[in-house]
C-alpha cells in the first residue's frame, strides 16, 4: 500500500497522501482507496491510521492538555481564566490559597490578581460542563516575570517539533525557560530581556513559516546569527 508522505511532512488540501487499506483519521478523507488531506497541516501515521494536524484553527480544550491562562475575573471561590478559546476556564481557589485558610474569608486577589498568568492543565471538559482546570502537577502554577507570547494554537505542534526538537533548540540557544500551552500561549523567561526577545522572535518565525520545509535549519541559523550579533 503506497504511502506518499512521511511523518511531519506538510500537506495541503486535496493532496493525495496514501492509497490502500489505511484508515482516514482526523482531517483526512477517503475516496475509494485513495486518502486525501482536508486541510493544510502536518501528516502523521500510526497503526494504520493517517491523520493531519491542522496548521490553523481555534483552540478546543481537551482533558489533559497543559494550557496557560490569564486571570480575567474571580468569584468568591474560583478564578476565571482566559485560555484563548471560545470557552473560559475555571480554577478553584482552594488550589491556590494555603490549606489552612478559609476560602470564603480570603481576598483572592492576594494570591492571583487580574492579569496574572497561570500554567494549568485541563481537568474536565465535555458538552455538559464548562472547562475546569487544575494547577496540581509538576511545573504548574503562577508564572512570574518573563513574557507571554501568543501564536495560533494550530502551530503548537510545529513549535514543539519532533520529540521536542524545535523547542529544545530554542531553549539551548537562548537559555530561556519556555512553557508551551496547547492553547497557543507561550511563556518565556530568560536571563535577560535580549535573550527573551530572541526566543520570542524564533517562536514568531515558526508560526509564520510553519508550512515551509527546512524550518529547523532556518531557526538554528537565525538563533546563532542573532545571538552572536
Amino acid at each position: 500500500m503506497p504511502l506518499y508522505v512521511k511523518d511531519w511532512d506538510i500537506v495541503v488540501p486535496g493532496e493525495l497522501i496514501a492509497e490502500g487499506e489505511y484508515i482516514a483519521g482526523p482531517y483526512v478523507y477517503k475516496e475509494e482507496s485513495k486518502l486525501y488531506s482536508m486541510t493544510i497541516g502536518i501528516a502523521e501515521y500510526k497503526k494504520g491510521v493517517i491523520r493531519v494536524v491542522p496548521l490553523q484553527g481555534p483552540y478546543i480544550p481537551k482533558v489533559g492538555d497543559v494550557v496557560i491562562g490569564i486571570v480575567v475575573d474571580y468569584s468568591p471561590t474560583a478564578y476565571i481564566l482566559d485560555i484563548n478559546s471560545f470557552y473560559k476556564a475555571t480554577l478553584q481557589a482552594i488550589e491556590i490559597i494555603p490549606s489552612q485558610r478559609n476560602v470564603f474569608s480570603e481576598d483572592l486577589a492576594k494570591y492571583l490578581d487580574i492579569g496574572d498568568v497561570v500554567a494549568c492543565k485541563v481537568a474536565k471538559f465535555d458538552k455538559y460542563s464548562d472547562v475546569l482546570v487544575t494547577c496540581k502537577g509538576k511545573d504548574l502554577g503562577k508564572l512570574s516575570e518573563g513574557r507571554l507570547v501568543k501564536i495560533s494554537p494550530a502551530k503548537i505542534p510545529r513549535l514543539i517539533g519532533r520529540k521536542g526538537s524545535m523547542v529544545n533548540l530554542i531553549k539551548k540557544e537562548t537559555e530561556c525557560k519556555i512553557v508551551i500551552g496547547q492553547n497557543g500561549y507561550i511563556w518565556i523567561k530568560g536571563k535577560d530581556r535580549r535573550l527573551e526577545a530572541l526566543a520570542e522572535r524564533a517562536v514568531k518565525k515558526i508560526e509564520q513559516e510553519a508550512h515551509m520545509s527546512g524550518l529547523t535549519q532556518r531557526i538554528q541559523d537565525m538563533l546563532k546569527i542573532e545571538k552572536g550579533g
